[in-house]
C-alpha cells in the first residue's frame, strides 16, 4: 500500500486471497492452533492478549446501516455471554469514509468502539474487553464482513489470562485497527457465493 510510510506488516492474504488486508505486527494466525469457522479468520497477537477476527456473516436486510454496528456488537455480547445489563456499553459509532477505504465496494462503512465484560473457557473471572468494531456492507453480495480487534483492559488474577496480561510488548494500537480496515481490498467476489 503506498503512502503508509514504511509501517511494518504487510498485506495479509484473507480467506485464500479472496480478501487481503494490512495486520499489525505479531498477528499469529491462530487456525494453525484450532478450528476456526470457515467464515472466520482469527489473529493472535503473540504477546498480549489482544485478538483480531475478520468474519463474513449474513447481510442483515431489516437492518438500518447506522444501526448494524450496534446490532452486530450486540450478538458478539450474547456469544460472550456479556447481555446482562451494565456488561456491554457502546461508547461511539462513526461512518468510515469511503474515499479513504480500499473497499470501496461496500455500501456503507462503520466503526463502533465499545466494552465488554467477558469470561473466558467459562471462568468465573471476568475482564473487561475493549471491543473496536469494523463493519463493511456488502448487499450485492447479502454479506456483511465484520472485523473485531478486542482489547483487553483490565485482566481479573484470577483469569488465565493474567499471565501474558504481564507482558505488554508492542501491543496493537486503535491506529493498527483503523489501518487494517482503511487496506481491506477485495480480490474475488467469488468468495461470497
Amino acid at each position: 500500500m503506498q503512502g503508509a510510510g514504511g509501517c511494518a506488516g504487510q498485506s495479509h492474504p484473507l480467506f485464500g486471497g479472496a480478501l487481503s488486508a494490512f495486520l499489525p505486527h505479531s498477528a499469529k494466525d491462530t487456525s494453525e492452533l484450532r478450528e476456526i469457522p470457515d467464515n472466520q479468520e482469527v489473529f493472535a497477537h503473540e504477546h498480549t492478549d489482544q485478538s483480531l477476527i475478520v468474519e463474513l456473516v449474513e447481510y442483515q436486510d431489516q437492518v438500518a446501516d447506522q444501526d448494524a454496528a450496534r446490532y452486530h456488537f450486540e450478538d458478539i455480547a450474547g456469544s460472550n455471554k456479556a447481555l446482562e445489563p451494565g456488561a456491554f456499553e457502546v461508547t461511539g459509532v462513526a461512518p468510515l469514509s469511503k474515499s479513504e477505504l480500499s473497499l470501496s465496494d461496500c455500501s456503507s462503512a462503520w466503526m463502533l468502539t465499545g466494552t465488554q465484560r467477558v469470561s473466558k473457557f467459562n471462568e468465573e473471572a471476568r475482564n473487561t474487553v475493549t471491543l473496536h468494531l469494523g463493519l463493511f456492507r456488502l448487499p450485492q453480495f447479502s454479506t456483511d464482513v465484520l472485523i473485531s480487534f478486542n482489547d483487553p483492559q483490565r485482566i481479573s488474577p484470577e483469569s488465565s489470562s493474567a499471565a501474558s496480561a504481564e507482558t505488554h510488548r508492542e501491543p496493537w494500537t486503535v491506529q493498527d485497527f483503523q489501518r487494517l480496515l482503511q487496506t481491506l481490498t477485495l480480490h474475488n467476489p467469488g468468495l461470497f457465493g
